[in-house]
């Protein structure tokens, strides 16, 4: 039946043929989508039209309307139709017999009627009091009678919604906000409202809104297809219950997705969750655009009084090589170049989110568009910037979708495809599987003082659940596909080796501790053979209570935890072991010799700064890849060289990558009175260029004789950029290794990096009478995991109790 023998049998058969043709285009199969609204939206126009006309009578100054969802030309096979009687107020008796000519068919049908009888005024009025009112008329259009009369409505509605945005937007907003709290998020739920959730029909419906203002716009790429998708979800709904319902509950997934002939229910699932996806980015990035413009008002007449009229100047903060704050949003700089810096991509997400802000729209897709793929395996940088995006806390889940939204993460990671808006048909779990592994790492994010590798922990936490993209058992299938990512990423042979163990046994604690007989023997052994070491057990110890947190409230309990604490105690006696005693230093290389000679030659400090390169390889080599600079100095053995050091790297924006402090002894040719202290440091630029060697050793030299004030530029530098929000870090952890070492008691830091860090912790060291002997220093992402080998005045091991109070003041130095 085609579109003119419908409106053919409509006009000849009144309400029973509309009924008909309104059967017949439902049942008839040939049409589906958009063109199946279009014909039952045009035919209700047709038979609407005919009622206004046989009951009218010719009455001049009325029309009829349709609004909302009707008035889009949208109708689903249970949609309400929402109508407005018009009129202009001369004969009210009239309109309102008019009304009952009209109205008593369409429920006589049993359809669903959301109705009133308004002249303009009232109208206006009413949709000034009531905001959804105000929605419904921005999508008013006329079916029948006086078509200038709904003209003059559609035209005062929308000048008033643009005159009123200022305000109505805000509303708007909080009115999406309360009932994304109320609903949940349409793309993690297993029996979503395709309508009322967040990221569903309504946040559509408010973007249009937002679109009609002229205040701001929302992304446009893959809205439309996201919106039709939902609405071709919901008629097929709607045709398998029989009713009007918009919530997909589970005993219907598999008949709605019959209807729109997909393969299961997971396949319809997996398709709401990407459209919902879509559509929340796209509210998330308009309604910062709306709260940018707002602020930009209310802002510009000051500036302009201030400036003498002239135009403000944007400002914009430096947080990375290539990447400043603008606006409240992450932007890149004028002179970064995505199409020749293939880490970009990462080192704005990690920016973004340790700073605790958005990424902006046209930043992401401008690096999706133009920035090359990274080589395999990645640079050092690329790494180190995964690992200071997934351990950025809260931040990262927003940073992280932006990619995601614009295909950035399955070009970093393919094997994410998989997993993505794979829902879990579990009542434990409250995320899709790849929200849940971002879950994790947030969770994880929050453990990192308790293990010694936190970039393991958190790699772990993001591949743990990998394999739920494949047949078989998910973690038989994540071991395999963790080692190719881990390799890729361009972790060593045993880092590799970590990563996949961790991922094949991520449940074994809980499963054993909840499932098995802690007091036998054999339990023990046979999880203590599984992991093998005691950094392992520590890992898998933070990684089981972050994927559990992060699986839903269900899932971890103090009871369990009690019951995993356990069983990690019973295992780690059956590792322990003899504890490693510090580390013999390597014999100094003749570069470093050299230099050691010189200082003691000239008593002052000598410095080499070289850059490094990193060799390309298929394969990831046994040794670290080094990162940044390699900065060598050599020092006559004085107080303060810690301090004055790290200091004078911090004043220069070096952010230290990894550190090492010993003494040397100088050759048998040369008389040595005193010591000389060797420091080989990795430093990369936070951004801009490296600082020259002799202007380091310049500011090394006015360190040390104390001209330089260090603490002072530092805080000058900390002023002059406003605090961010960002996400709070765990507290740092200071302990004291319990005979890690025969000559020097070793003090272990974990904490949040941080320009100005290790100047800290050496101030402390010094102010407290102790020595450095040694010192191990590695920044893992944003994590400062360091080791500090301390002796007395007389070189030998500090008392039990002076060390605990030394590994508390060093705590509370770095809480404040």
């Amino acid at each position: 039946m085609t579109g003119t023998d419908v409106r053919k049998e409509t006009e000849d058969s009144g309400p029973g043929g509309y009924a008909a043709a309104r059967l017949r285009l439902l049942t008839e199969g040939a049409r589906s989508g958009p063109p199946r609204r279009t014909a039952l939206s045009e035919l209700t126009d047709d038979w609407l039209a005919g009622l206004f006309g046989a009951a009218a009578g010719g009455l001049p100054g009325v029309s009829l309307v349709a609004v909302g969802g009707y008035g889009r030309g949208e109708l689903s096979p249970r949609s309400d139709l929402d109508l407005v009687l018009l009129h202009d107020g001369s004969d009210p008796a009239a309109v309102a017999a008019l009304a009952d000519r009209i109205w008593y068919p369409v429920w006589d049908l049993g359809l669903s009627l959301d109705h009133s009888v308004r002249t303009p005024a009232e109208a206006r009025k009413t949709a000034g009091e009531d905001l959804k009112v105000h929605l419904g008329l921005l999508d008013a259009r006329h079916l029948a009678g006086d078509a200038g009369l709904t003209a003059g409505l559609r035209t005062a509605a929308l000048a008033d919604w643009r005159n009123q945005a200022p305000k109505r937007l805000p509303e708007l907003q909080e009115l999406c906000a309360e009932r994304a709290a109320r609903q949940g998020e349409l793309q993690y739920l297993l029996e979503p409202d395709l309508k009322e959730a967040r990221g569903g029909l309504r946040d559509a419906t408010a973007l249009r809104a937002v679109a009609a203002s002229w205040l701001a716009d929302a992304p446009r790429e893959g809205l439309a297809d996201a919106r039709r998708r939902l609405l071709d979800v919901r008629d097929a709904l709607h045709l398998a219950t029989g009713r009007a319902t918009d919530r997909l509950a589970l005993q219907e997934q598999d008949q709605v997705a019959a209807e729109l002939d997909l393969l299961d229910a997971d396949t319809l699932l997996r398709q709401v969750y990407e459209a919902a996806r879509v559509i929340a980015y796209a509210s998330d990035v308009t309604w910062r655009e709306v709260g940018r413009v707002l602020r930009s008002r209310a802002v510009r007449p000051r500036l302009r009084a201030m400036l003498g009229g002239g135009k403000p100047v944007t400002e914009r903060s430096p947080l990375a090589e290539g990447v400043v704050e603008q606006d409240g949003e992450v932007v890149l700089a004028r002179a970064a170049r995505p199409e020749r810096d293939p880490v970009l991509p990462l080192r704005a997400a990690a920016a973004a989110a340790q700073a605790g802000l958005p990424l902006s729209l046209h930043a992401v897709r401008r690096m999706a568009a133009t920035a090359r793929p990274l080589p395999t395996p990645w640079p050092a940088e690329a790494r180190e910037q995964l690992v200071t995006l997934l351990g950025s806390g809260r931040p990262t889940v927003e940073v992280w979708e932006a990619l995601e939204a614009e295909g950035l993460i399955t070009r970093l990671l393919p094997d994410w495809e998989r997993v993505r808006c794979r829902p879990q048909r579990n009542a434990v779990h409250v995320w899709t599987v790849d929200r849940h592994l971002i879950e994790t790492a947030v969770r994880a994010s929050e453990l990192t003082r308790r293990v010694s590798r936190p970039d393991l922990l958190l790699v772990a936490a993001l591949l743990h659940d990998i394999g739920k993209g494949w047949p078989g058992d998910h973690s038989v299938a994540g071991e395999i596909i963790a080692k190719d990512v881990a390799a890729r990423i361009g972790f060593d042979r045993a880092d590799v080796a970590v990563l996949s163990l961790l991922v094949r046994h991520h449940l074994l604690l809980i499963e054993t501790a909840t499932r098995r007989d802690l007091d036998d023997p054999a339990t023990v052994r046979f999880v203590a053979e599984a992991v093998g070491s005691q950094s392992t057990l520590e890992l898998l110890h933070a990684l089981t209570e972050a994927d559990a947190l992060a699986t839903g409230p269900a899932a971890w309990s103090s009871w369990r935890g009690s019951l995993v604490a356990d069983l990690v105690r019973r295992v780690s006696a059956v590792l322990a072991g003899g504890a490693p005693d510090e580390p013999e230093p390597a014999a100094p290389t003749a570069e470093q010799e050299r230099l050691a000679v010189e200082a003691f030659r000239t008593g002052g400090p000598v410095l080499a700064l070289r850059a490094q390169t990193e060799p390309v390889t298929e394969e990831p080599s046994g040794d670290p890849e080094p990162l940044g600079v390699e900065l060598l100095i050599a020092v006559p053995d004085q107080p303060g060289v810690l301090p004055a050091v790290a200091g004078v790297l911090a004043v220069h924006r070096l952010t230290v990558r990894t550190a090492e402090l010993r003494a040397v002894t100088l050759p048998d040719d040369v008389d040595d009175e005193g010591a000389i202290l060797l420091l080989n440091w990795r430093v990369a630029a936070e951004y801009g260029s490296l600082p020259q060697a002799a202007r380091l050793r310049s500011d090394l030299v006015r360190a040390l004789d104390g001209s330089l004030d260090i603490a002072g530029r530092l805080a000058e530098r900390d002023a002059a950029y406003p605090r961010r929000r960002g996400w709070t870090a765990p507290p740092p952890r200071v302990t004291v290794a319990p005979a890690a070492s025969h000559h020097a008691t070793v003090i272990e830091v974990r904490t949040q990096d941080a320009p100005g860090l290790l100047h800290r912790i050496g101030m402390a060291l010094e102010k407290a009478g102790v020595r450095v002997r040694s010192m191990h220093v590695s920044t893992l992402g944003a994590n400062a995991v360091d080791a500090f080998y301390v002796t007395t005045g007389t070189g030998a091991p500090l008392p039990a109790e002076d060390a605990g109070s030394l590994a508390g003041v060093l705590e509370e130095t770095l809480r404040t």
